[in-house]
């Protein structure tokens, strides 16, 4: 890659480019909620079991979360741009072959290739923000529009999904990416700036890398294939045994490094430490969801894929709305209020939700889904203000990318882990491609509520962490 030349204190254009830059974050999130209105009729088209379905979502966030953190270290020593250019192309060629594919097979491992996309573009997003904008409150601002992305792809993916579904087929929910992917390019290379790289200590930790890859897969194979396998069959058992002795390994390595991909003494910050954590359990709560309401509305409900669409896109309207708000707020007021009020909203939310039935409209819900939306979009821009404020400006994209990954780790734990609580009856863990008859809509229903729980109550414990290990003080949470 070219060698990136110093950055001006102040880039003409600066908005221009957090436009194309959260351009890249809208398509990274679209291309997972539009897909989760599409499951149903791929799983009916492909004869797809809902183990098949969960890797759909899955595989493209399994390779999102798992080489983020080593995209992140290759952008700041490589050059931010470059990487972001290079992310933007490997998602479209993705999207493409995921969108010809004849088989799930391939249709997976197009999957596999759309996720390498947001693993090099996403790190590099956040540290060119943070690059570019040095003033606190710009900053914020920045990072808030910047999510406000997720957002927009929350609140259109489903209702897009829908449309595209109904009138052109499934397929074209990932043919729809490539001629994005390439107007992106073009304006990315126009408007984003070019940054300093970090001069680099020591080789690339490349043993780290794959320990980190290692360790997140096999967590996730043990989640998704769990509940088809059997919790304790040997594959499961070996899977989650191999992920802690990675990751164990991983901490251990990366100890003993002159410059390792990930200084773990970073987690020896609480403020750190609980931005992390919470970014971890509002994506485990807040993508499941979307994900199984979506089929809530279609299986249960009966309704089409675009009903469904519209049905969940209260969540990202209010989400969409909250975060811009909330990066003004976190400029006037610091992040640790937006947070903490964040993430109790969106918990009570999720628990207010246990209401739901067999019947249930979504005129008596839609309130409830807003609010959650609404709590994750408040809670979401002050996580990330604190993660990429904890360190410098040449070590940004370590920071950024480590919150990344946990919120993509939190992405594939929340599919995985609510799906074997929506499907743990095994009367219907093999229709989740397919409308239930009157004896399954109360078992997916019951199935619902405990994953409702969990949800809940993980963003409410997040939020009492938050509270504790959040210094009160503005200055000791964002610096400049």
């Amino acid at each position: 890659m070219i060698e990136e030349g110093r950055a001006p204190a102040r880039v003409r254009g600066s908005w221009t480019a957090v436009g194309v830059l959260a351009g890249g974050l809208f398509l990274a999130v679209l291309s997972t909620t539009v897909v989760s209105v599409a499951l149903p009729m791929i799983g009916d088209d492909l004869s797809a079991g809902a183990t098949a379905l969960e890797w759909i979502v899955d595989a493209y966030v399994l390779v999102y979360a798992s080489l983020l953190v080593a995209g992140g270290v290759i952008g700041d020593r490589r050059g931010r741009k470059g990487l972001f250019l290079l992310g933007v192309a490997a998602f479209g060629l993705g999207s493409l072959v995921t969108g010809l594919a004849p088989s799930i097979g391939l249709l997976l491992a197009g999957r596999v290739l759309q996720g390498l996309g947001p693993a090099l573009l996403v790190p590099g997003s956040l540290t060119i923000i943070r690059t570019v904008f040095e003033d606190e409150r710009r900053r914020a601002a920045a990072i808030g529009l910047w999510s406000m992305s997720s957002g927009l792809a929350l609140a259109v993916g489903p209702v897009l999904g829908g449309l595209i579904v109904d009138g052109a087929g499934w397929r074209w929910v990932f043919l729809l990416n490539v001629p994005l992917s390439a107007v992106l390019i073009l304006l990315a290379a126009r408007y984003v700036p070019r940054i300093p790289l970090t001069p680099a200590r020591g080789p690339f930790d490349r043993f780290g890398a794959a320990l980190t890859t290692v360790a997140v897969a096999a967590i996730a194979f043990a989640l998704i294939d769990g509940q088809d396998r059997g919790w304790s069959s040997a594959p499961i058992l070996a899977a989650f045994a191999v992920g802690a002795a990675a990751l164990a390994g991983f901490v251990a390595w990366e100890r003993r490094m002159t410059d390792p991909l990930v200084d773990v003494a970073l987690f020896r910050s609480p403020a750190f430490a609980a931005a992390n954590v919470a970014a971890l359990v509002v994506f485990f709560s807040f993508v499941g969801a979307i994900v199984y309401f979506s089929a809530y509305f279609q299986q249960v409900l009966g309704r089409s894929p675009l009903a469904a669409g519209v049905g969940v896109s209260a969540i990202g309207v209010a989400f969409a709305v909250a975060a811009p708000l909330s990066g003004r707020l976190v400029g006037r007021i610091g992040p640790r209020p937006p947070m903490l009020a964040g993430l109790i909203v969106s918990g009570l939310a999720m628990l207010g939700l246990l209401r739901l039935g067999v019947g249930t409209g979504m005129g008596a819900i839609w309130w409830n889904l807003a609010l959650a939306g609404g709590g994750v979009g408040m809670c979401l821009t002050p996580m990330t203000a604190i993660a990429v404020s904890a360190v410098d400006a040449t070590r940004a994209g370590m920071a950024s990318a480590v919150h990344n990954a946990l919120r993509q780790l939190g992405q594939v734990l929340g599919v995985a882990v609510l799906g074997a609580l929506v499907y743990g009856d095994p009367a219907i863990r093999d229709d989740a491609g397919r409308r239930l008859d009157p004896r399954g809509r109360p078992l997916f229903v019951a199935g619902l509520h405990h994953a409702l729980w969990a949800s809940g109550l993980a963003l409410l414990a997040a939020a009492a962490l938050a509270a504790v290990l959040l210094p009160r003080s503005r200055k000791g949470l964002l610096h400049e």
